[in-house]
């Protein structure tokens, strides 16, 4: 009798401890943690350098992410971003058309800010965020080319 209480005892605290595992250091909820009509938040991410070189249009590889593509297109005049706009994002769902209607133009925003693939990522949108980082460095590069 004494092993079968110890037994369920351990099993319940190996229960409890595995519901208040924390899977993600980001003490803000996502997207669906998240009412609709509010505005996502930012973190940093690291740096990469404006583009110096000549004018133009430049588009990035396109970034594979877990939802899809993420395409970035910009534009340059006189060694500043004075554009950038995703030209492919994850639009499959419902979902994916909600956080990126908020993540989009964010990021775009934030590209023209930061002059460079330093931007913020948007929280609620970390994959559209990286592989908007990518494909903005690939873009860049292709400046600078």
């Amino acid at each position: 009798m004494r092993r079968i209480a110890i037994t369920f005892a351990a099993t319940v605290s190996v229960v409890v401890l595995l519901f208040s595992y924390r899977t993600s250091t980001d003490a803000t909820p996502a997207a669906a943690g998240r009412p609709l009509g509010t505005q996502p938040t930012r973190t940093t991410s690291p740096a990469a350098p404006a583009p110096t070189g000549s004018g133009g249009t430049f588009t990035g590889e396109a970034a594979d992410t877990r939802y899809g593509p993420v395409q970035v297109q910009i534009t340059v005049a006189g060694g500043k971003i004075t554009d950038a706009q995703a030209v492919q994002y994850p639009q499959e769902s419902g979902r994916d058309v909600r956080i990126n209607a908020a993540a989009v133009p964010e990021l775009n925003q934030e590209t023209l800010q930061a002059q460079s693939a330093q931007i913020d990522t948007v929280s609620g949108a970390t994959y559209t965020s990286e592989g908007y980082q990518q494909s903005l460095q690939s873009a860049i590069d292709a400046a600078h080319r």
